[in-house]
């Protein structure tokens, strides 16, 4: 599987603009994770995925080689960065919704790398949605049980 510039180029655009989305709506909320963050976790996983698809394409016929192990690590990886970002204050947690775009951008980061445009961009849509949408679902639901 090997790219051509333009291929890579396209995919790490891809996978700026779709994470930088849902980085810009936790940097207008002032989270700690903002667009550099959530890129940068993007990018990454994107290029993890690349990485075991040329390595598996080098050595498929040398060993066996399973892409998936390198792809797992990004799901440890960014459960570590992820449980960095929750903060426990007596009986308030915050930082779970930021975790898990957090999570959501590897995922998007993934799936681009491995050639899934239109899911990156379907989910990128649901996140934004639920991240803009919701909220004011979620206020009202809490004024009704104050």
């Amino acid at each position: 599987m090997h790219e051509n510039i333009f291929e890579l180029l396209q995919k790490i655009v891809l996978t700026i603009l779709l994470c930088s989305l849902i980085g810009y709506e936790r940097e207008i909320r002032r989270k700690g994770a903002g667009i550099r963050t959530h890129v940068l976790v993007g990018v990454g996983s994107a290029l993890i995925v690349l990485t075991s698809f040329f390595v598996y394409d080098i050595y498929k016929d040398v060993a066996i080689v399973d892409p998936t192990r390198m792809i797992t690590g990004i799901v440890t990886g960014v459960g570590f960065l992820c449980a960095g970002a929750i903060i426990r204050g007596g009986n308030q947690v915050s930082g779970l919704t930021t975790a898990a775009t957090l999570w959501i951008v590897s995922g998007i980061g993934m799936a681009v790398g491995a050639g899934q445009y239109m899911a990156a961009i379907v989910f990128t849509v649901v996140v934004f949605f639920v991240l803009i949408g919701l909220r004011s679902l979620e206020k009202k639901l809490q004024d009704k049980i104050s």
